[in-house]
């Protein structure tokens, strides 16, 4: 990990926002993928398989970078996936990030 706090740009403070996606989410690497693009955006969370066939989770970072993910969550997911829809919930600022890393939970 690194050090030093990274300078935000004006108005792109940090969010938190809770996700659901629905759809053929599940035995599609559809975890594996969401963690990548995550780590890409430099975003924090996790990503879990619920009983019920949805891929459910939690995103952290800054505004513009979760709005991609979030974009990414509804069209894009893995080469396999087919996403019926995605929803979200709980979006709040946050003044710290509660995650260190963006993790796949089982």
């Amino acid at each position: 990990g690194g050090g030093g706090g990274a300078a935000m740009a004006d108005g792109d403070g940090l969010v938190s926002v809770d996700y659901e996606v629905h759809g053929k989410v599940q035995g599609v690497f559809f975890r594996k993928y969401t963690q990548g693009e995550a780590k890409k955006l430099g975003l924090v969370g996790w990503v879990q398989n619920t009983s019920h066939g949805t891929v459910q989770g939690q995103i952290q970072g800054p505004t513009a970078r979760v709005r991609e993910l979030q974009e990414w969550l509804r069209k894009i997911g893995s080469p396999q996936s087919r996403i019926s829809r995605a929803e979200f919930s709980n979006e709040k600022k946050i003044e710290a990030l509660d995650h260190k890393e963006f993790q796949i939970l089982k």
